[in-house]
């Protein structure tokens, strides 16, 4: 058993991402809860990692809440590594390979793990680019090679609008693939790794109100209907569950992480992207997945805590 006392904890949220506002959201509910259960927390909001170690310094164990860019991809964590730190969440290799979703999508194929074909944009004439894209067959989803909470996210049904799309990606995001859209169901797979390895969650089904899942059906209240545990025949969410749990091993997750599926309309499982840091407002999805599982959003950033200061202790 872990003694409180004398351990600082320190919540991080905030930076520079587009996920800033949802991040600081996480940070806060986070920061309320370790709270609520009794530990000497401190919540940092930051707006810039300039300092940031000096920031960290007093601080025992870190809980990184930060959603996208340096925070999410393997920089802070490697910065965490080197000072010495505890902290929640995956490693920095899992966490780049997850945030880059090309090389996600690559580990996913060479084992042989469902996923929707893609092709990735590497700079050139947008009508080329275009051409190819278009022969994977329509509809298809443009999507930036680093974003999260589906930012720049869009799907396509014809030549023009993929032509267009691709030259709005380029513009702005400069790295990015179009993949081939799946029809079928939005689950999500909330993995959480327990004394016994990586343990998948109820399962949870998004039914938007708008075309897809896209930032404003995750933030916007009524813009989508949240199915947990999802309404799956006990064989579908099986294979779910079977394909999430390799997709965490194989990147090498840590400690708990959301993985985004479609289900297609044959029966498959297909693995879009994980989410090394998934939202942790009361209401985002992995709480949500945790409470169904009988585990309340206190007790789950508590564990979350514990499991990084054994890594210490026994470091």
């Amino acid at each position: 058993m872990i003694k409180t006392m004398g351990i600082k904890i320190a919540v991080l949220c905030g930076g520079n991402s587009a996920e800033r506002e949802i991040s600081l959201k996480s940070g806060r509910g986070v920061y309320a809860a370790l709270r609520r259960k009794g530990w000497d927390v401190e919540l940092i909001e930051i707006d810039t990692f300039d300092g940031l170690p000096q920031r960290l310094k007093p601080y025992t164990v870190v809980f990184n809440i930060l959603h996208g860019g340096p925070g999410e991809d393997g920089t802070v964590q490697l910065l965490l590594e080197l000072m010495g730190k505890a902290y929640v969440g995956s490693g920095p290799l899992a966490s780049a390979l997850a945030m880059d979703k090309v090389e996600a999508k690559k580990a996913f194929q060479g084992k042989n793990l469902p996923t929707p074909p893609w092709i990735v944009y590497q700079g050139g004439e947008p009508a080329a680019f275009a051409v190819r894209a278009g022969a994977l067959g329509f509809p298809l989803v443009l999507k930036p090679r680093r974003e999260g909470s589906s930012v720049g996210v869009k799907i396509v049904s014809d030549e023009v609008s993929l032509l267009a799309g691709i030259r709005e990606m380029a513009e702005q995001f400069q790295e990015f693939f179009v993949e081939k859209y799946v029809p079928g169901r939005e689950i999500t797979a909330a993995i959480l790794e327990r004394e016994e390895g990586p343990v998948v969650l109820p399962l949870v089904e998004l039914r938007p109100k708008r075309e897809f899942f896209d930032w404003t059906a995750k933030y916007t209240p009524g813009q989508c209907d949240v199915l947990c545990p999802a309404p799956l025949s006990a064989e579908q969410a099986q294979r779910v569950a079977d394909v999430a749990r390799e997709a965490y091993l194989l990147l090498g997750c840590r400690d708990f992480a959301r993985l985004d599926l479609r289900l297609g309309e044959d029966g498959v499982p297909y693995l879009l992207e994980v989410n090394t840091l998934p939202g942790m407002t009361e209401v985002s999805l992995f709480p949500r997945a945790a409470a169904a599982a009988g585990l309340s959003y206190e007790e789950l950033v508590d564990f979350l805590v514990r499991r990084a200061l054994n890594r210490l202790s026994n470091s």
